[in-house]
């Protein structure tokens, strides 16, 4: 069966495996440099990107008849020097950054903190509608919160009122940090565990010393640090205060669990961050549509990587991004090409290659803020960010499954193509809000993200899993996420099919997808429903 309806799709098929891998092999190769944003590779990918929608026949659609949109930014360099160190009891624990702790620095120029009180906060949620404030009654000026990772239904066993398995907003780092800032913390350290973390520390350790970026212009932030302590050097001081990780987590379980000071514990930290700003850009293409031209479905894929920064053991400073995501850019030429290709669709389709994703969807965050066309009009947004270039599969995974009923055309679609859709493996990860379609659902326009399958026709699921977890464990985000040739991408295709005949479903239809009833986004889509009449 499988075999029939493969060959039969490749009897009449606009998706060719073979441009999707001459694509990633030009996009990841040392050319480019890493396709870091602000830096030697930018020029080369956006023009390159500009010069393959202009190819396929699309028209510019960025700013000022321009392939472009503008995307002011900083980056911040963390200078040579920098250190920080433990004092638990009197005793002094220096930290070796990269391998026991890492460190990012929140302001332009020098920062100093000498012996700021560490407060155990839990898991750091602040959630009023579930009714969790870490901080609440807290005096944390001047202090370190240090936090668990993920969400207190992580490892519960039962339901806290998050979401089960899946982690919830609120356990997100970034939204850990926020929330700490606005208690007036001076710093956050997260306790890192691999599994509530879904990454080992290596990922986080080798990325120390690569450069943040944030929007331009740089403000000043009370908060001083941020950063992630191994869990190693965790548990050392934690036993050194008479204290148990476990014990620790189950009272932060709680919801009534507060903040509450490590007594003996403070940390010291100093360095230096050179701020230079600088405008990355956005790279946006279209293909007007047939009669309602003012009604989108858009694509989009990141085309930034960690571009030339810290070499690996074997001297290798460029950080290429084949899978992460040249795979991903080079689906979305090859989605852009189809269309281009055939009949004209009733409605418009753009299609945006994103800046900066990996320093925190700050391309796609920034369109959604500034868009170039509107959001209200825009029926659907389907992210195309795979994780893992795989063989062909019986199935694709949906990420963040239960939030809109493009999730069932979704699976309808695949269906027709002799896909199953099974709900993402790992949820306790939080895929959903760690790629580019999330700015866009939390501004209400319904967004779909989901990745080919690992249950491969050849070996199923336990060969899939494999390529994945070597993958994980040791290039994600790493220099060896290099280019194979004997990658067939036959997965990355299955993948661009279903996103194509998804798309054309949404580009020729009059409906306007929405949210499930309940859901979190709902209500902001619903306040632009007079926009689609």
């Amino acid at each position: 069966m499988m075999l029939s309806m493969l060959l039969a799709l490749a009897a009449a098929d606009p998706i060719s495996a073979d441009r999707i891998k001459a694509d990633v092999l030009q996009l990841s190769s040392d050319d480019f440099a890493g396709r870091g944003p602000g830096e030697i590779g930018e020029e080369k990918t956006v023009a390159y990107l500009a010069q393959r929608f202009a190819a396929a026949g699309l028209e510019p659609g960025g700013e000022n008849g321009g392939w472009y949109q503008d995307v002011p930014l900083v980056r911040l360099d963390r200078l040579e020097g920098a250190s920080m160190t433990l004092k638990v009891k009197n005793r002094v624990i220096p930290l070796v950054l990269g391998r026991d702790a890492t460190l990012s620095l929140r302001n332009a120029g020098a920062t100093t903190l000498a012996d700021a009180e560490l407060v155990f906060a839990g898991f750091g949620v602040v959630d009023a509608a579930r009714g969790w404030n870490a901080y609440e009654g807290v005096d944390l000026h001047g202090k370190i919160a240090v936090v668990l990772a993920n969400d207190p239904d992580f490892e519960a066993g039962r339901d806290l009122g998050f979401e089960g398995r899946r982690m919830a907003y609120s356990g997100r780092v970034g939204v850990k940090f926020e929330a700490a800032a606005k208690a007036g913390a001076a710093g956050v350290l997260v306790i890192h565990e691999e599994a509530a973390a879904s990454y080992p520390f290596a990922q986080v350790g080798s990325g120390d010393a690569l450069p943040a970026m944030t929007f331009a212009p740089l403000a000043p932030s009370a908060m001083k640090l941020t950063g992630w302590l191994s869990g190693d050097a965790s548990r050392s001081m934690l036993r050194s205060l008479g204290l148990d990780l476990v014990r620790l987590k189950q009272e932060a379980r709680r919801p009534d669990f507060r903040a509450r000071p490590l007594a003996g514990a403070s940390l010291s930290a100093r360095g230096e961050i050179r701020a230079t700003p600088f405008t990355s850009r956005n790279v946006i293409a279209r293909l007007p549509g047939a009669s309602r031209p003012d009604e989108l479905v858009l694509y989009g894929a990141h085309w930034d990587a960690n571009g030339r920064n810290g070499p690996d053991s074997k001297g290798d400073p460029i950080r290429n991004g084949a899978i992460d995501n040249a795979t991903g850019t080079a689906e979305l030429l090859e989605v852009a090409r189809a269309f281009a290709a055939g009949p004209r669709p009733t409605r418009t389709i753009v299609f945006a290659a994103w800046t900066a994703e990996e320093k925190g969807l700050l391309g796609a965050d920034y369109y959604a803020s500034h868009p170039l066309y509107p959001l209200a009009r825009t029926a659907a947004v389907i992210n195309l960010d795979p994780h893992v270039v795989l063989p062909a599969a019986r199935n694709i995974e949906l990420i963040g499954g239960g939030r809109t009923p493009l999730e069932a055309d979704l699976a309808r679609v695949a269906t027709a193509q002799g896909l199953r859709t099974d709900a993402e493996p790992n949820p306790e990860a939080g895929w959903y809000y760690r790629s580019d379609h999330f700015p866009f659902a939390r501004r209400g326009v319904p967004a779909l993200s989901f990745r080919a399958g690992r249950d491969l026709v050849q070996g199923g699921t336990r060969a899939g899993e494999a390529i994945v977890t070597a993958y994980n464990a040791r290039c994600y985000h790493q220099p060896c996420d290099s280019f194979s040739p004997d990658w067939t991408f036959a997965g990355t295709a299955q993948e661009a099919r279903v996103a194509f005949a998804l798309g054309s479903e949404l580009a020729n239809s009059a409906a306007w997808p929405t949210w499930n009833e309940g859901g979190e986004f709902k209500p902001l889509r619903d306040e632009t429903t007079a926009a689609r009449r």
